[in-house]
């Protein structure tokens, strides 16, 4: 399983406007081969990071090039003060 887990910063007062673009957003990230899950986390000090996971890099990859996840990711980020920094790992061991 290939892991993406991106540290992401919101502009003030977008939280729950944010909370159902991802819910809403996950439909349609769902219809992509290799798709698992995709979550928002928060700390209590509300700090935010977002979880994605994939059956394979290479899947993950292929939907980065479409279109769909082109908008999808346009919408995202107009939440966001700051870029989000992803960080990729690779599921070794379970």
């Amino acid at each position: 399983m290939f892991v993406a887990v991106v540290e992401i910063q919101l502009k003030s007062g977008v939280e729950e406007e944010f909370k159902k673009w991802v819910n809403e957003s996950n439909h349609d990230l769902a219809k992509f081969d290799g798709f698992i899950n995709r979550r928002l986390l928060a700390t209590r000090t509300g700090k935010h990071t977002i979880l994605v996971e994939f059956e394979s890099q290479e899947k993950f990859e292929k939907m980065h090039q479409t279109q769909e996840h082109f908008r999808i990711q346009s919408k995202g980020h107009s939440y966001m003060q700051t870029p989000p920094r992803p960080m990729f790992y690779e599921v070794v061991a379970n």
